[in-house]
């Protein structure tokens, strides 16, 4: 009787059952060495689980403009330093206490802030078996391959984290007003471990729910459902990786700068000066 193949054997990743001479035979002759990953083919259901083989989630993408895209991702982020700059009650605070919730909360503000200002951007994925390839065939390396190719990029799994929010932003149609009502919620968040003034912090928060929940029932005749539906969009913010930005909108111009200690630095450099 033909014995049945285990169960086990179509579930093992590829990457473990393939031959080893395959596998170069597949490095030697493949027709792309990178991928290109535009926006317009991204789809808000499309996770790196359902795409079949699990080591898709160790891919690493770029920016494909990155002197076009970085530069306005860096007047974003100018931008969000300044709204905080223009809360009066945000000085109210201890000075650990503003520390504390910018170093937390500016990558959440950023995204929300690319979000506001459109910023689209197409990637580029990484592709480690086209340095091989090169090698193997004996091809030489130019200057821009060796800075790509050492560039370790950001995880392909997080950047579509924060497209989908983006996506959903862009089709919900956010004025003016509450977008920055939602930034003094994301800002104000009294949940960090080791603020000072943790009840006016949870006082600022609960004033910015408020105003934004009024100004939604004023617009949309009473219906507060747009006002849950937006604060539910805010919760996925916290599954999207403030080191994957940094790897992606700012390293490119920063290189291995604690953008922590930039932040403080420009929120209290001299208000004129910027």
């Amino acid at each position: 009787m033909a014995s049945q193949a285990s169960p086990e054997k179509f579930r093992k990743c590829q990457c473990e059952t393939s031959h080893p001479q395959s596998i170069l035979y597949q490095i030697l002759n493949k027709a792309q060495d990178e991928t290109t990953w535009h926006p317009q083919d991204y789809h808000p259901c499309y996770s790196i689980s359902s795409a079949g083989c699990p080591c898709e989630g160790n891919r690493k993408v770029v920016l494909r403009t990155p002197e076009v895209t970085c530069m306005r991702a860096s007047e974003v982020l100018l931008k969000t330093i300044t709204f905080i700059r223009n809360l009066p009650s945000f000085y109210h605070l201890p000075q650990e206490d503003q520390a504390l919730l910018v170093q937390q909360c500016w990558a959440p503000l950023f995204v929300l802030g690319l979000a506001q200002e459109w910023v689209d951007f197409e990637l580029k994925e990484l592709s480690v078996p086209s340095l091989l390839k090169k090698i193997l065939l004996n091809q030489s390396l130019t200057d821009s391959d060796n800075v790509e190719n050492s560039s370790l990029g950001a995880s392909l799994a997080d950047v579509q984290k924060m497209r989908n929010f983006l996506e959903n932003f862009w089709n919900s149609d956010i004025c003016a007003k509450e977008y920055a009502y939602l930034k003094g919620i994301i800002l104000f968040n009294p949940e960090l471990p080791g603020l000072r003034f943790r009840h006016y912090v949870q006082t600022l928060q609960q004033e910015a729910q408020r105003t934004l929940m009024e100004f939604s029932s004023m617009m949309y005749n009473r219906n507060l459902g747009r006002f849950a539906w937006i604060l539910g969009l805010l919760a996925s913010l916290k599954a999207i990786n403030a080191e994957t930005i940094a790897e992606l909108f700012f390293r490119p111009i920063l290189g291995e700068v604690n953008l922590n200690d930039l932040l403080l630095e420009t929120l209290y450099f001299k208000q004129d000066l910027l």
